[in-house]
């Protein structure tokens, strides 16, 4: 991959780092605004582990939009997304995140966006 790594990207919700980026894994440090959120989003094939540093924050998942589980997520704990798992992120406090990942970096499906972004 053709990266000088590492890359920011400012997002509405705060913003990521992407500092690995191989054919086999990423890893992106993500920082996320008090009362910001996450897209309501799943991914095709993209798989991720997301390791709570920082922060305190509410997370949905589920199989579809429409049966999302909510529950806090605590600086320590750990969410794993396989393909398919509905999911979304919403900072209760500044919060700071730890994901690795299958590298599909644009296998993202918006299903609902507080910032008006479409699907990717």
């Amino acid at each position: 991959m053709d990266f000088n790594l590492p890359v920011k990207k400012e997002k509405p919700w705060g913003y990521e780092l992407l500092y690995a980026l191989t054919e086999n894994y990423a890893g992106k440090i993500i920082h996320v605004k008090k009362g910001h959120r996450l897209s309501l989003q799943f991914h095709q094939d993209k798989e991720e582990t997301m390791y709570f540093y920082s922060g305190l924050a509410r997370a949905e998942t589920g199989q579809d939009a429409d049966n999302l589980e909510q529950f806090t997520i605590r600086e320590g704990e750990h969410l794993h997304l396989p393909p398919g798992t509905c999911h979304r992120i919403e900072a209760l406090e500044d919060t700071v995140i730890l994901e690795v990942s299958t590298p599909q970096l644009e296998d993202v499906v918006r299903l609902a966006d507080d910032y008006g972004r479409h699907q990717s």
